[in-house]
């Protein structure tokens, strides 16, 4: 899993909060969304022994003397599309965030493009609503459009049908990946009288006109088209989703509303029956939610023009004051260093990798690059991934075996010097990173210092007799909770999350619990019969398909591992990477 290894300067003294509320299901994640109660801060600031005390506050920490110290607000970063720069993020009203992200086109399984999308923008609405902004997220959905009425035809469907189902799959796609559900979730069908009042407003303005039932943009009235992609007028293509019409003043207007065709869906509207074209769809819904001046409007690149261009220039269109101030945008997703294509043979859907990868899998190897970054997904890459997951759970399930095994409430208040600079510092780099235009992949690598400390604490015999060392596993589990939260990978427990790693890793190994338990009896009994080289023999060939074979006075178990072949291919990759830096 690509990670990048630099660390940025801690823009203002802050403490990591663990968020309140872990997410189980569908209906848990729509009322955490809306009910965010207080954060539980945990403390970690020395007194004259060299510890600290955890507490709960509502936005104070306290030191170790007892006094209270205000948290200061933590600053968010965020890169711009339109200023092409990193800006400081001020929202419009204080405390409070409108955000859109341009919702699916609801005619297919959604695919893995569609899932770095919503979880780039679900780790911001997490990250906002963790610095207590009350955020209004719309996200909607297109039913109406030219791609689902090819679908319909196909299979002989109502078009409003087959989208209703295939929102009912992204919804259940959203909930495998951890992602909130929104605040609201529009359809165009749903919103026709405010797509044709925005038409009609437009058209009122002078920036439209009419050929037989069809309304087009004209972008000549719009001197300010092209300011978020930086193309010229002259170099826009003329169409997009549909053919060229000859009737047009100028090969660049586009569709508002689009007359009715035979077999086709169709709303009556001043002009006629007919539907709206793509761009107006989101301009309309998100002035219905927002307003026309809002904080943030975000989605894939691949949208920066001409959907979102168009946006613009029908928006102000419609009202002068249209106004958003972020437009953000995450990157591309390459199949095997090519771009994901159908016709290229590359293409995957969410269910497709989640049915050999657990889906929290699938979501840290999207949130393991930088969002604007593009991403490649390698079976390597999604294994690593897996990988690292299962080693993160492992660390903290064990952890919360062994505090199950003492009283919570005998526990002391402090913890050693050691384990406070150990949280502090990964607090510190954490938050630092997200609040640098959402750093994940920084925020990901500073977990390693405190997994590690937890498993040294477990597992090590200097570990073990370290003292307040069951405060300390407490405090280190805590807060690397208080991450996961944050970057929505918190399963509804690590006992369960552990299993299904194991049920992933046997379905792509082509194995059973039960065949696996007996390679590992042949092994044992061919270390018993001193048979060295067959004991060998075992392990490498479960090694080959990612089963990992540990031995311990207890005996042996199995866990999930990268396939031998994928491991000494990374490890021909980093030795060819350490040449080239000669």
């Amino acid at each position: 899993m690509a990670t990048l290894l630099k660390f940025y300067k801690p823009l203002v003294p802050s403490r990591l909060s663990p968020l309140p509320v872990r997410f189980h299901n569908f209906k848990t994640l729509i009322a955490a969304a809306r009910n965010r109660p207080r954060v539980r801060c945990l403390s970690t600031a020395g007194n004259s022994n060299h510890k600290v005390n955890l507490t709960e506050s509502n936005g104070a920490a306290v030191d170790g003397d007892g006094t209270e110290t205000q948290l200061k607000k933590q600053q968010l970063w965020l890169h711009n599309t339109m200023s092409k720069q990193r800006e400081l993020f001020i929202p419009k009203v204080p405390g409070k965030v409108g955000m859109y992200v341009c919702g699916v086109t609801a005619y297919d399984l959604s695919h893995i493009g569609h899932a770095r999308v919503y979880v780039s923008f679900d780790v911001l609405y997490r990250y906002l609503n963790y610095l207590g902004y009350e955020v209004n997220y719309v996200r909607n959905f297109t039913d109406v459009d030219d791609k689902i009425i090819a679908r319909a035809n196909e299979l002989r469907e109502d078009p409003i049908k087959l989208s209703k189902r295939f929102c009912e799959e992204f919804h259940l796609d959203m909930a495998y990946l951890h992602c909130l559900p929104p605040s609201v979730e529009p359809r165009v069908s749903d919103h026709m009288p405010n797509i044709i009042d925005m038409i009609q407003q437009i058209l009122d303005n002078g920036c439209a006109y009419t050929i037989n039932g069809d309304v087009y943009f004209s972008v000549d009235k719009f001197p300010e088209y092209g300011k978020l992609s930086g193309r010229r007028l002259e170099d826009n293509r003329a169409g997009e989703r549909v053919a060229v019409d000859t009737r047009k003043k100028n090969p660049a207007d586009f569709a508002l509303w689009k007359s009715a065709k035979e077999g086709e869906p169709f709303w009556e509207s001043p002009w006629g029956p007919g539907r709206p074209g793509w761009h107006i769809e989101c301009s309309a819904m998100s002035a219905a939610y927002l307003g026309y001046s809002f904080d943030i409007h975000g989605g894939g690149m691949d949208l920066v023009f001409p959907h979102h261009e168009n946006e613009i220039a029908q928006s102000c269109a419609a009202c002068k004051k249209s106004n958003i101030t972020y437009w953000i945008h995450n990157g591309f997703v390459n199949i095997d260093s090519e771009k994901m294509s159908k016709s290229l043979g590359n293409f995957f859907t969410i269910r497709q990798v989640i049915d050999l990868y657990h889906p929290l899998a699938l979501r840290l190897f999207l949130i393991g690059t930088h969002y604007r970054s593009p991403i490649n997904y390698t079976i390597a890459q999604i294994e690593s991934a897996s990988d690292r997951l299962f080693y993160i759970y492992q660390a903290l399930y064990d952890s919360q075996i062994v505090l199950s095994q003492y009283d919570e409430a005998s526990r002391k208040d402090s913890i050693p010097a050691g384990t406070a600079s150990c949280i502090n510092k990964f607090q510190d780099e954490f938050l630092v990173s997200m609040s640098d235009d959402l750093h994940t992949p920084v925020a990901l690598a500073a977990m390693s210092d405190p997994l590690k400390l937890i498993n040294d604490l477990l597992h090590t015999r200097k570990g073990k007799k370290q003292g307040l060392r069951i405060e300390s596993l407490a405090a280190l589990e805590k807060t690397i909770t208080s991450g996961l939260e944050i970057l929505g990978l918190v399963p509804t427990s690590y006992e369960e999350a552990l299993h299904e790693l194991r049920e992933k890793a046997l379905k792509r190994a082509k194995l059973t619990e039960e065949q696996v338990r007996q390679k590992i009896t042949e092994r044992d009994t061919a270390r018993q019969n001193k048979e060295y080289e067959r004991s060998d023999a075992v392990r490498k060939e479960l090694a080959v398909v990612g089963i990992a074979l540990m031995d311990s006075p207890e005996g042996t178990t199995w866990r999930p591992a990268i396939p031998l072949a994928l491991q000494e291919e990374q490890e021909l990759m980093r030795v060819s990477d350490a040449i080239l830096e000669l």
